[in-house]
């Protein structure tokens, strides 16, 4: 695939990598290396070499083989009618393309492709059911107050997981805490005096019955043991980490949500600014048609650079916003998809120490089995007739019988 061309569908800094490639949406790259993991590497036109998101690009050609090109993802922008209309580079595949108020729909300070006048957009992983994809909107909160953002729903799922985790570890520290008790248990009835007294192979099956508890206990109080160590610690400490994770994600898209909304502000202050200086424009004008002046001619200069002021200031305005957008684009992207790696690693790290629990059970198991083993072997030598034999040999006091007195 290395060779291949593909075209940038929308700008990316180049921040998120040690090695990362800069460019601006539209720009062409040559791939050099396109491994697995959603990195690939490639050079640009002016020789600049790097590394960057796949699902940032769109191949120009599909090279040999079975790997799907990364389609086109979406890259909203604002602009102006009237007087001014400013044409925004959104990195689509034409990337002189015109977009107006009535091709664009803003919710909550974000800008979206109306869905009456654009084509439904293209997923950026369209093999799998990714988050990048499905959680940009904003969602009606289900008890009616207000709406919550989709990113917040991804994290309050990720919180869940992170309380389930800790539920688990408390689970099997109960476990711990059982075979703990069983454990001590078993050791005091090992020490029981009774029936001590018992002889012959029938009291060596009993004292091995007694002595198998204690090898059990044994086994309880280390199955314990590495329960604490190889599952319920590990649990808890990755969850630990889990909720650090989290935390940082929260935070950095909380901030980047609070930029765009305050260059969206701008934007909307700078567009009635501009309304005002155009209407003060306009009636001077009208004033002029009625009586020429010297004065009313200043002043209607004054008014055209004012509005031309004003129009310059929303074009920067538009422009701050669309660059505070496209930056939440591009994190949106990496951290929901970091938000898969953390929920992938965190399901199969339970699973993992799951696995760990049963095959330590299994042990156990198989332990308890050996501790029994003696006791079956002893219990199939219990001879009455044997012990009654050596018992006589040991405690006989003469062999020869009484009989009756002669006189």
């Amino acid at each position: 695939m290395s060779g291949a061309r593909c075209r940038t569908l929308y700008p990316f800094s180049g921040e998120r990598h040690g090695q990362g490639l800069r460019f601006a949406a539209g720009e062409l790259i040559t791939l050099l290396q396109v491994p697995d993991g959603g990195w690939w590497e490639g050079e640009k036109e002016d020789g600049l070499r790097g590394w960057f998101p796949a699902s940032y690009v769109q191949l120009l050609e599909r090279p040999p083989g079975n790997v799907p090109a990364v389609l086109l993802g979406f890259q909203p922008a604002l602009a102006l009618t009237g007087a001014l209309c400013l044409q925004q580079n959104l990195g689509s595949s034409s990337p002189s393309k015109k977009q107006s108020k009535e091709n664009t729909i803003t919710i909550n300070c974000v800008t979206f492709p109306h869905p009456d006048t654009m084509p439904e957009q293209q997923l950026l992983k369209p093999t799998e059911w990714s988050y990048c994809d499905y959680f940009w909107a904003d969602k009606k909160d289900p008890q009616g107050n207000g709406t919550v953002a989709g990113f917040e729903l991804l994290l309050q799922k990720q919180l869940k997981g992170k309380q389930m985790q800790k539920e688990m570890s408390e689970f099997i520290r109960e476990r711990i805490k059982i075979e703990e008790d069983y454990a001590k248990n078993l050791a005091k009835l090992s020490q029981n005096s009774l029936a001590a007294q018992e002889e012959g192979s029938l009291g060596e099956a009993w004292a091995q019955v007694k002595k198998s508890l204690a090898d059990e206990a044994e086994v309880h109080l280390k199955f314990s043991a590495k329960l604490h160590s190889e599952v319920e610690k590990p649990l808890m400490n990755f969850r630990e980490n889990f909720k650090k994770d989290m935390k940082k994600c929260d935070h950095h898209i909380a901030d980047l949500r609070k930029q765009l909304a305050s260059r969206y502000a701008s934007v909307e202050k700078a567009r009635k600014a501009l309304t005002e200086r155009q209407r003060d424009l306009e009636m001077k004008t009208q004033q002029l048609e009625i009586k020429l002046s010297n004065k009313t001619e200043e002043d209607i200069k004054k008014a055209r650079r004012k509005s031309t002021q004003a129009g310059d200031d929303l074009m920067r305005c538009v422009d701050l916003y669309n660059q505070a957008q496209s930056k939440w684009f591009e994190e949106m992207v990496t951290t929901t998809l970091e938000l898969e790696r953390l929920e992938v690693e965190r399901v199969e790290m339970i699973r993992q120490h799951l696995c760990q629990y049963t095959q330590l059970r299994h042990e156990t198991d198989m332990f308890n089995q050996s501790t029994v083993e003696p006791v079956d072997q002893l219990l199939r030598k219990v001879d009455p007739a044997k012990d009654r034999e050596l018992w006589v040999r040991e405690h006989k006091t003469g062999n020869i019988r009484p009989v009756d007195m002669e006189i």
